[in-house]
């Protein structure tokens, strides 16, 4: 199908056949980052401006690198580096940098939909690459690419997202994005740490592994945000590594091929074990190599939109 969409903001708002051609875009552009020389022309001549007002690495990274690959030259601001520090607004700097006549800016911002409010204001492509607590759209298209070339499909499985699901963007991204594909999605953490409007979530809720983890294809581990400690949602770290850290002991009771998939970055010995990590059912790096096949698979879907409606 054709993608007519200008912005890329929440897995929420996206039809079943767009997230199918998402994917398979990315699946055939994969094969770009196996060549000796990675980069085609797809873009040359466009513009891509990274507005990442929250630290990242793999995201912000693999942005770079997609739009690279395909031609396009990068422009990276922070918050450090804008003149926000002098008094300007995020609007105002976006307005002063679209009259520079760029073609997609990228956005991370810790207020929830900024994004959105800027795709208004603008002529140029916005992607969401995390809004607060809100969500986090090429996470969970990257993570739904490497459930599919893993399992083959994603009806009909059940992936079982555990931790901070209240704080995650991932995990709101992905509830969204699987449950449209027809997987089944379990949430499990402390009652602490999962949001109260949970009954508007197409999930199903548990608060112990235990019950779970037997009828898991797919475990998504979340990272525990230790910055949010100071609020008193959690006793302490090791109580919650010993109820819902995943570990050697309790995959033992997992089916013998489930994937283990963690967004990351990870907290080894808190969320997820060192050899849960790096085990036999661990995806976690083929995450981050689809993040590359699918954020270049954005850029080239919304850029060749606009070149459409030329």
């Amino acid at each position: 199908m054709a993608f007519s969409r200008k912005d890329l903001l929440g897995m929420r708002d996206l039809e079943v056949d767009e997230i199918e051609t998402i994917l398979d875009t990315a699946e055939s552009l994969k094969e770009i980052n196996t060549r000796s020389i990675k980069k085609v022309p797809t873009l040359r001549g466009k513009t891509v401006v990274h507005l990442f007002y929250e630290p990242s690495t793999r995201t912000r990274t693999s942005f770079d690198i997609a739009a690279k690959r395909l031609s396009a030259d990068t422009y990276s601001i922070s918050t450090s580096t804008s003149s926000m520090v002098k008094g300007e607004t995020f609007l105002d700097t976006v307005k002063n940098l679209e009259a520079m006549q760029p073609d997609v800016f990228i956005i991370r911002h810790s207020a929830s939909g900024t994004p959105h409010r800027i795709a208004q204001r603008t002529k140029a492509s916005v992607i969401n690459a995390g809004d607060g607590m809100h969500e986090h759209p090429s996470q969970a298209l990257l993570d739904m690419l490497t459930i599919r070339q893993h399992k083959g499909r994603l009806d009909g499985l059940t992936v079982l997202i555990v931790g901070d699901i209240a704080h995650s963007r991932v995990a709101r991204s992905n509830i969204w994005g699987l449950t449209k594909m027809g997987a089944r999605v379990v949430v499990c953490g402390p009652p602490t740490l999962l949001p109260s409007h949970l009954e508007h979530l197409p999930v199903t809720v548990s608060l112990r592994l235990e019950p779970v983890i037997p009828e898991a294809d797919v475990i998504m581990v979340l990272r525990l945000q230790k910055e949010r400690q100071g609020q008193g949602l959690l006793p302490s770290l090791r109580e919650y590594a010993a109820y819902y850290g995943i570990d050697s002991k309790k995959l033992a009771h997992a089916k013998p091929d489930v994937l283990i998939m963690h967004p990351g970055p990870m907290n080894r010995g808190v969320e997820i074990s060192p050899e849960v990590a790096d085990g036999p059912h661990a995806v976690i790096l083929d995450q981050v190599s689809n993040g590359v096949a699918v954020r270049m698979a954005l850029l080239y879907l919304l850029v060749q939109r606009d070149e459409s409606a030329d």
